[in-house]
């Protein structure tokens, strides 16, 4: 198969079920700091960046210049955690093994972390088949705009008409739509209703191979362009 498609992978949802590490590193900061947070109010904060997460519920309490420490002291709990037991995703290795077998130049577009990122890609032992990674330092515009995955086919060197993106959120889809991409949706963080604007829904990354995506990108790249 051509090396003029690539794949692009969302990290958190789609290579590592991170919604539990997420959770627990969250609950063990706000112990350390004498508040309890319960699994509703970390649901509520989805899509807020963990700067705007310590502000709404730490708020007075603490100085502003602490934030910073704090966010950094979660991450590091995240990472601690799924070093001792990581969650990956049902098929994420096989996947990205096959798409590299195929020829497909593989990024991942995350507004994670670096160390995040890295980490995860070394713990899924696959981080030497990753062509790109793109994190949260590398961008000013969080998804649903399309910045990181426009990065991400620039350093590919390859046409994001020639991309997909494979993403577990709404705003990724529309981040991918948005970058004139062919937008893969897994479900689990949302349903199939949620993630209704991707080009193909999916329940598993078991049920994508480089045959399938490839022909979704062709198929993507032959409609006209929507005005």
């Amino acid at each position: 198969m051509s090396t003029e498609m690539a794949v692009i992978f969302d990290v958190d949802g789609v290579l590592i079920d991170s919604y539990r590490p997420h959770f627990e590193s969250w609950r063990m900061l706000a112990a350390e700091h004498g508040i309890t947070m319960t699994e509703q109010q970390f649901q509520s904060t989805f899509g807020r960046t963990s700067r705007d997460i310590i502000a709404h519920f730490w708020g007075d309490r603490i100085d502003p210049a602490q934030i910073p420490d704090m966010d950094e002291r979660k991450e590091a709990l995240y990472r601690q955690i799924i070093q001792g037991n990581f969650p990956a995703m049902a098929g994420a290795a096989e996947l990205i093994d096959a798409l590299h077998a195929a020829g497909f130049r593989l990024a991942v577009g995350s507004s994670g972390p670096p160390q995040n990122v890295d980490l995860t890609l070394m713990l899924l032992g696959r981080d030497g088949r990753i062509h790109a990674r793109i994190t949260g330092a590398d961008v000013q515009r969080g998804k649903p705009d399309p910045q990181v995955f426009l990065i991400a086919a620039d350093r590919l060197g390859i046409a994001p008409a020639a991309c997909a993106v494979i993403e577990d959120a709404p705003a990724g889809i529309a981040a991918a739509r948005a970058a004139g991409m062919a937008a893969i949706a897994l479900t689990g963080t949302a349903d199939a209703a949620g993630l209704a604007e991707a080009d193909l829904v999916v329940h598993s990354l078991h049920d994508l191979t480089p045959q399938r995506i490839a022909d979704l990108i062709r198929q993507r790249a032959a409609r006209p362009p929507q005005r």
